[in-house]
């Protein structure tokens, strides 16, 4: 059966940060989420997942200046130096925290930047980076993310992920299916996340339009969950979204899937 995390960057935004693990904790997750943890040190981080008995499931590299728009450097062909830097960031914090996952955000092509070169700088920073998780014990993931949101992103559908994940070949690198994003750039979930099952590591969600919880746009949740539980997925599937009119008042999606905590 599929594990539920919270991502603390989108959910419990009516709380300050540091307490949205209470409340993530307190509506029943056993696992969080969340873009970077670099704004604060990882033992503080730690100790709030140790009160309440949360598992850090998922963070991403840090992605350069998020304030100016850079989305990630793995494609920045001008970036390896910072980027493998980053790698080492990365890990610490992953290995304090008992994470087992980190993503490494493509990036926003870089203007007049060469197509194959980008792409180029992406596989060999990705066989960078996969060396040093696989020492860590540390899965990197790679996302497909959509035209609409992200304008200029370098990696877009599950097909050249794949293609990517072939040409790297490392036994570290996984996929990070983004359901909500494929549902823009795809559609054929169903038969795409069972094409798939073997090669995802980790997955997320949330409705369109809005980004909103599951029940609010055009995804058949319902039916999806059941499908993807009956592959036998059991990994974690990060909730991802923008709470649609408060966090707790729109968790009744999720109750079937996850028992409030004792």
């Amino acid at each position: 059966m599929p594990k539920f995390c919270a991502n603390l960057s989108m959910m419990f935004n009516e709380f300050d940060f540091p307490d949205r693990f209470a409340e993530a904790s307190r509506a029943g997750f056993e696992g969080v989420e969340f873009l970077f943890p670099y704004a604060y040190p990882a033992e503080q981080i730690a100790e709030w997942l140790g009160q309440h008995e949360l598992k850090q499931v998922l963070f991403n590299m840090p992605p350069g200046d998020w304030e100016a728009g850079e989305r990630g450097l793995t494609c920045h062909p001008d970036r390896v130096g910072e980027f493998q830097e980053n790698v080492g960031r990365t890990l610490e914090y992953a290995t304090r925290l008992g994470c087992p996952r980190v993503h490494a955000m493509a990036g926003i092509v870089p203007e007049g930047g060469n197509p194959e070169q980008c792409h180029q700088t992406f596989v060999e920073n990705l066989k960078f980076a996969a060396r040093a998780c696989e020492q860590s014990g540390v899965q990197l993931l790679i996302e497909p993310i959509n035209t609409r949101d992200m304008p200029g992103y370098f990696l877009n559908t599950s097909r050249q992920a794949v293609q990517v994940l072939e040409e790297v070949c490392a036994p570290a690198l996984r996929l990070q299916y983004d359901i909500y994003h494929m549902q823009i750039m795809e559609g054929d979930l169903a038969p795409t996340t069972e094409r798939l099952q073997g090669q995802i590591g980790h997955m997320q969600l949330a409705d369109t339009p809005g980004r909103h919880e599951p029940g609010t746009g055009e995804i058949h949740y319902p039916f999806l969950l059941e499908h993807i539980d009956r592959l036998g997925y059991s990994g974690w599937i990060g909730c991802e979204y923008r709470p649609h009119a408060g966090t707790h008042e729109g968790l009744g999606w999720i109750r079937p899937w996850l028992p409030p905590r004792s």
